[in-house]
């Protein structure tokens, strides 16, 4: 077992190795242990300065990576575009360079363009986590997806696993589809035609629009909000029309001949895509996914940036 990432950045799961992700599971082991102890807390990166640059609006990864950062008691500093001087029309070069200057370490990073993280890794001597590119990748998501598979199913390889809803704004999807392919499971989409991106075929996925289908073939079913606050357009006739075709509740699972374990990367639309008598159901792990989703950060942050100290 390799004792390093092969990557100085996290700046997608595409960039990773199946050893990487197996390292990166089994350091979040240790540290689900951690913070499931009285004593939170470990010294791995004491004296080592994260700041969290959130150019887009952020709940559970900024707190998730917040907490992660103080249970391994490092310096955090919190940015919020919308209160600095990137709202005066500071580039996004300049107000890293500002905070670099102040001697920060690592820069966990969300930002509504596509390549922003690979941009800024380029541009700055300092260790660049993606917490969220654009409709491009969010790593950690991922790699907390499917380390709560790993531990509800006991394993990836060979386990079914289809990503419901939209397919199309989503890098959640994509980051996804690259780490459930890497460790051996095989992933299915399944939403409206206008919701599924032109390019999947070339990512070796299987291709659903029907939801009894695709709910039937699957062991796990990860299941997307509609993000309509990137849509433009209108890529399916309603609302309502979407629930009916796509919405997944208790009556649709207890027609499919099996259970199957149920994810959502959050923030839930109760009623759209998912209705609270699934999400609150045994067969969900959605919990499961939010106290993983600090473990796993975690070890992404101590693997990158906080081995040195340890």
């Amino acid at each position: 077992m390799q004792r390093k990432l092969s990557v100085k950045h996290l700046i997608g799961i595409k960039g990773l190795v199946p050893a990487d992700i197996e390292l990166i599971f089994e350091t979040a082991q240790t540290f689900k242990e951690v913070i499931n102890r009285p004593i939170k807390k470990v010294p791995s990166m004491r004296d080592v300065t994260v700041v969290n640059l959130f150019f887009e609006n952020s709940t559970r990864t900024r707190l998730s990576f917040e907490l992660a950062e103080k249970r391994l008691s490092a310096d955090v500093l919190n940015f919020t575009a919308s209160s600095s001087s990137v709202s005066k029309g500071e580039t996004l070069i300049d107000t890293v360079n500002n905070i670099l200057a102040m001697k920060v370490d690592m820069v966990v990073m969300r930002h509504p363009k596509p390549g922003a993280a690979l941009f800024l890794s380029q541009k700055v001597n300092s260790i660049i986590v993606n917490a969220g590119d654009g409709t491009h990748e969010h790593p950690t998501q991922a790699l907390l997806d499917a380390f709560s598979i790993r531990e509800a199913m006991g394993g990836l390889k060979g386990k079914k696993v289809v990503i419901i809803g939209d397919i199309l704004h989503s890098r959640v999807a994509l980051s996804n589809i690259y780490c459930l392919q890497k460790m051996g499971a095989e992933v299915m989409v399944c939403g409206p035609p206008t919701l599924i991106p032109k390019y999947i075929d070339e990512l070796g996925v299987k291709v659903e629009t029907n939801l009894f289908k695709a709910l039937s073939w699957c062991d796990v079913a990860n299941v997307l909000r509609i993000q309509l606050e990137r849509q433009d357009i209108k890529y399916f006739p309603s609302l309502r029309d979407y629930i009916l075709q796509y919405g997944i509740n208790a009556e649709i699972l207890n027609k499919i001949n099996k259970k199957i374990t149920i994810m959502h990367p959050g923030p839930i639309n109760r009623g759209v895509e998912i209705t609270s008598d699934v999400a609150d159901s045994k067969q969900s792990i959605i919990l499961d996914q939010v106290e993983n989703g600090v473990a796993i950060r975690m070890a992404v942050l101590y693997l990158l940036g906080g081995q040195q100290n340890s």
